[in-house]
């Protein structure tokens, strides 16, 4: 079957989208480069690898643990914890699995993404093929507790993916379901996909609707109120583009939309804290006749969404992937010049990680989460050796 461009996926892993003509800020917001910073940081590199060279964490707790990924010297990935060692959290039979949202709740519950032993008789790997190596089996998502991986059901389809869980133990995501999609647009997507809240240590799980009118529905992020975002549209591609035509946020399984930053496609809400904030980014442009335009936004309510803007003018592009429950906001910022720094957003400015923090010739080029601490992990690239390691910045005190 026929994939993706290689050269598209790294664009297709970081994009979702959304949208509907609300009330909308267009241009991005000012960014402050000068200026007493918020926050001076401690940081600490954690050599997370399994043999490769590649190690992220996508998600910190409160209790200081970290999630994400890491490589095995044969290319493959693997779910990784850091607690107070490194634990490969493995796979369901397949050679990739990996924690790619911020999938760690306080208790120790990971939720992410594996292939199976099982071939995809539609050979759809589009699930995960932006996020982990594709091949040709099915991938699921995953709950992994007290050392045991268990996959989560889909709606009657091959594939799933589970992004984030609460202190509650629910868990969202996206599944497919048995229907045939005719707004399908790749010969390798066959069935519809829907969001799903799913519930397994009560063993249930519940469908979340897209928006009237679109086909499919993916969730991203759930608080502990039980408040989910993520996003709604057509199938299309499978992997952003129009496939996330609105932001939503459901409440009680109802789908509400999100304003966004007045595009028509990659509008995608990454995360929402127990107050209902979402950061995420959104498109300011229509991309059906070119590149979307994308910046990361903040929206606490109301008519509007938050254009967070860039680090500095260089900047064409940023993301947010991150808030906690003070509403401070991580991501990442990138331009053509200084390509792309981790950024903190707090009370209207965005500040470079790498100026608030010890990181000497290395860099940080991507801030993935932040707990309500402040402690922040990511990735960031060892300037001696090259390889991408996982990072921890911890606030040792106020700017100066």
């Amino acid at each position: 079957m026929r994939r993706l461009s290689r050269t598209l996926l790294p664009a297709l892993a970081a994009l979702w989208g959304c949208t509907d003509r609300q009330e909308q800020l267009t241009e991005p917001a000012a960014s402050l480069v000068d200026g007493r910073p918020p926050w001076r940081y401690e940081l600490t590199k954690v050599d997370a690898t399994l043999g490769g060279t590649v190690a992220v964490g996508t998600a910190i707790n409160n209790r200081g643990w970290i999630a994400g990924y890491s490589t095995l010297a044969d290319g493959t990935r693997h779910a990784v914890l850091l607690r107070h060692r490194l634990i490969d959290l493995r796979t369901l039979g397949g050679p990739n699995s990996a924690v790619q949202w911020p999938g760690l709740n306080d208790t120790g519950l990971v939720v992410g993404i594996s292939q199976t032993a099982d071939v995809d008789p539609n050979d759809a790997s589009w699930s995960c093929e932006a996020f982990i190596p594709a091949t040709d089996r099915t991938c699921v998502g995953f709950v992994w507790e007290n050392g045991v991986m268990t996959p989560l059901e889909t709606l009657g389809g091959h594939n799933g993916f589970a992004t984030m869980a609460n202190n509650r133990g629910q868990v969202v995501g996206w599944a497919e379901t048995t229907v045939e999609d005719p707004t399908c647009h790749r010969p390798d997507v066959v069935l519809q996909f829907r969001a799903v809240l799913w519930e397994p240590r009560r063993g249930r799980m519940r469908e979340l609707p897209p928006l009237p009118g679109d086909s499919t529905s993916a969730a991203t992020a759930i608080n502990d109120r039980g408040h989910v975002v993520g996003i709604s549209g057509r199938c299309h591609v499978a992997v952003g583009d129009s496939s996330a035509r609105a932001s939503v946020l459901w409440r009680n399984g109802v789908p509400h939309e999100i304003p966004n930053l007045g595009g028509n496609t990659w509008n995608t809400p990454m995360d929402i804290n127990n107050a209902g904030h979402v950061a995420g980014f959104s498109n300011l442009g229509d991309d059906e006749s070119g590149a979307p335009r994308l910046f990361a936004f903040l929206w606490t309510g109301g008519r509007r969404a938050e254009n967070l803007g860039g680090i500095d003018a260089d900047d064409n592009l940023s993301q947010a992937y991150g808030i906690n429950a003070r509403g401070q906001v991580v991501g990442r910022a990138c331009g053509p010049v200084k390509g792309c720094r981790g950024f903190l957003y707090e009370n209207g400015r965005m500040y470079d990680l790498n100026r608030l923090a010890n990181v000497g010739r290395d860099t940080i080029t991507l801030a993935r989460h932040i707990n309500d601490a402040g402690e922040i992990t990511g990735q960031l690239v060892d300037a001696q050796t090259g390889r991408t390691l996982i990072f921890v910045a911890r606030p040792n005190g106020r700017g100066r």
